[in-house]
């Protein structure tokens, strides 16, 4: 469904699916993970060590980042390695990161 606002239409549906993303984004601990999982794949494990916190508690955080459908996993063995699902994620971090950066420095 879609409602006028002005001249400018609303997706609803588009705003409601973004509005979810925005939360997953709002945890300190998925940024983490995702930050973590920019460039290379890693194992729970890793992750866990990485940043500070227990196995059980960043696998949770995983699940609900697959759910989402930001994360895969390749089983290598008896273990998970965990990397970006979306190419958006990548590009939305880095992106966030480099104009903060940018904006830091002038």
């Amino acid at each position: 469904m879609e409602q006028i606002l002005g001249e400018k239409m609303i997706n609803k549906k588009e705003i409601t699916e973004l509005a979810e993303l925005f939360k997953i984004f709002s945890s300190e601990t998925r940024l983490k993970i995702l930050y973590l999982l920019i460039d290379t794949e890693m194992c729970v494990h890793d992750i866990a060590k990485l940043i500070n916190m227990n196995q059980s508690a960043v696998s949770h955080q995983l699940a609900v980042l697959r759910e989402a459908h930001l994360v895969r996993y390749e089983r290598k063995g008896r273990v998970l390695f965990y990397s970006l699902k979306k190419s958006y994620v990548r590009k939305v971090l880095t992106q966030i990161i480099e104009t903060k950066n940018s904006e830091v420095e002038k």
